[in-house]
């Protein structure tokens, strides 16, 4: 009976220490979601919270959705949104995605430096879903933006022996 429960002691202390840890995409969760907000400064242009999910044989995957510029919105103080605003709005959102690309490349590099526990071989992706109200002109942006390369290149990328531009695809849909 003795060895039968050392041997499953020792198969579960050792299936424990090939667990993903959850607290590791929290961290990287928080960072994305500060990044965010930094664009505009403007803590309402993270619709929801990042969510971070690990895929077995996969690797990490990062989603948020985002809404560049706040608008001014119907109300029975103002029924109508001008064409001025709408194109203010726009001018805005336009302006800030050269930043929402930076800051989810900057999320790609410091999550492959810090998923330890992501292996090499496998993907860090991070996804952005950009909302537009249906009023708006959104031809010429993207509704969703995903950004994802290998753990291993990205490192690589981070410490400057590749360009970075070389080892993430994006894709803009």
């Amino acid at each position: 009976m003795k060895p039968i429960l050392i041997a499953f002691a020792l198969a579960a202390t050792l299936l424990a220490g090939t667990a993903f840890k959850r607290s590791a995409l929290i961290a990287m969760e928080k960072s994305f979601d500060k990044r965010i907000t930094a664009i505009a400064d403007d803590p309402y242009i993270l619709v929801g919270f990042t969510r971070g999910v690990y895929l077995e044989n996969y690797g990490a995957v990062f989603t948020a959705e985002v809404n560049l510029a706040i608008g001014p919105a119907q109300s029975p103080f103002r029924p109508v949104i001008t064409k001025e605003d709408m194109a203010r709005i726009r001018a805005k959102k336009l302006d800030r995605l050269p930043l929402l690309r930076e800051s989810m490349r900057n999320t790609l590099l410091d999550a492959a430096a810090s998923l330890d526990e992501v292996p090499h071989n496998e993907q860090i992706v991070v996804g952005v879903s950009l909302l537009y109200r249906a009023d708006e002109h959104s031809s010429g942006m993207p509704g969703q933006i995903l950004m994802q390369g290998e753990r291993r290149k990205l490192i690589d990328a981070k410490l400057g022996r590749v360009s970075l531009d070389t080892v993430v695809k994006v894709k803009e849909f």
